[in-house]
C-alpha cells in the first residue's frame, strides 16, 4: 500500500522552526496498530491521519506512543494541506474528531484560524512532583487536561530544564509551564513537557492553548492575546477567547512530500 505523506511545519512562516507534523491521507482507516507504527516510524510529536467519510473529513492523531484526543499543530498542518493541496478553492474545512468538530479557516491576515474547545483550568494544590520537576515551587498550580505551572518571568520559562522523571508522575500527558511575556508584542509564553506521551518537549502545542487562553484572558482582562511557545524551535500563536470556544491562529509551511510504503 502506498500512502501519501506530507511533513509540515506549523505555527511558523519558515522551515526548521515551529512544530513539524506528518499528515497522511488514507482511503480508509487502517488498523490502530498500523497507524501507531507509522507514527512511531515518523518519530514526530504527532502524525495526523485524514479520511474522507460520508459526512466529511475525519482526523485522528498519534504520537510515537499513543493516540491522543486533541492536537493543535497537526490540525493546523492538516488544514494547511487541505486548503492548499486537496481543495485549494475552499476557504475552510471542519474536521470530525474525538474532541468534536474542529473548524480551520483562513482569516483576514492569511493565517489559519482553528476553532477549538475551551478548557479553563481549576486552581489546585501543588503536587510534590511539580516542585521536583521545576526545582522549586511555582507561583500557582492549575489542573486541566494537564498540570499547569505558572512562573514569574519569561526568562524562567525559557531557561527551565525540568526533571522529566518527575513530570512522568503527573496525570494527563504532562506539564505546561507559563509566564507573562517580557518580549514586545507578546502577552504570555509557555513550554510543554509530555514524556508520558513519548514527547520530552513538544515544540509548539496548540491544544494546551485551550487551557492557556482562558487563564490568560481572565488574568489580563482581554479576549485577544499573542503567545509564543519558547522551545528551541519556537512558534507563534494568535489567540482569542470567545466564551464557549477558543480560536488559535498561526501559519504553516511545507517541508516534505512523499509516500509511505506499507
Amino acid at each position: 500500500m502506498r500512502i501519501p505523506l506530507w511533513q509540515i511545519d506549523a505555527f511558523t512562516d519558515r522551515v526548521f522552526s515551529g512544530n513539524p507534523a506528518a499528515v497522511c491521507v488514507l482511503q480508509a482507516w487502517l488498523p490502530d496498530e498500523t497507524l501507531l507504527a507509522i507514527a512511531r516510524e515518523n518519530n514526530l510529536s504527532e502524525t495526523a491521519f485524514l479520511v474522507k467519510e460520508p459526512a466529511g473529513w475525519r482526523i485522528r492523531w498519534f504520537t510515537p506512543a499513543l493516540e491522543i484526543e486533541l492536537c493543535g499543530h497537526a490540525t493546523l498542518a492538516s488544514g494547511h494541506l487541505y486548503l492548499n493541496r486537496l481543495a485549494p478553492g475552499e476557504r475552510e474545512v471542519t474536521f470530525a474528531s474525538r474532541s468534536g468538530p474542529l473548524r480551520v479557516a483562513r482569516d483576514a491576515e492569511g493565517r489559519l484560524a482553528m476553532t477549538f474547545p475551551r478548557q479553563p483550568p481549576s486552581p489546585c494544590a501543588t503536587p510534590g512532583a511539580v516542585v521536583r520537576a521545576l526545582g522549586r515551587a511555582p507561583l500557582e498550580t492549575w489542573s486541566a487536561r494537564d498540570t499547569l505551572a505558572v512562573l514569574a518571568t519569561e526568562a524562567e520559562v525559557r531557561e527551565l530544564e525540568p526533571d522529566l522523571s518527575a513530570v512522568r508522575e503527573l496525570p494527563g500527558h504532562g506539564l505546561v509551564v507559563t509566564a507573562p511575556a517580557s518580549t514586545s508584542g507578546l502577552d504570555f509564553v509557555s513550554r510543554f513537557f509530555a514524556p508520558q506521551a513519548g514527547i520530552d518537549e513538544d515544540p509548539v502545542t496548540g491544544s494546551v492553548h485551550c487551557v492557556l487562553i482562558p487563564y490568560w484572558s481572565r488574568r489580563l482582562g482581554k479576549p485577544r492575546l499573542e503567545a509564543a511557545q519558547v522551545s528551541r524551535r519556537g512558534g507563534r500563536l494568535s489567540c482569542e477567547d470567545r466564551g464557549d470556544r477558543v480560536v488559535i491562529a498561526g501559519r504553516a509551511v511545507d517541508y516534505l512530500e512523499g509516500f509511505i510504503e506499507v
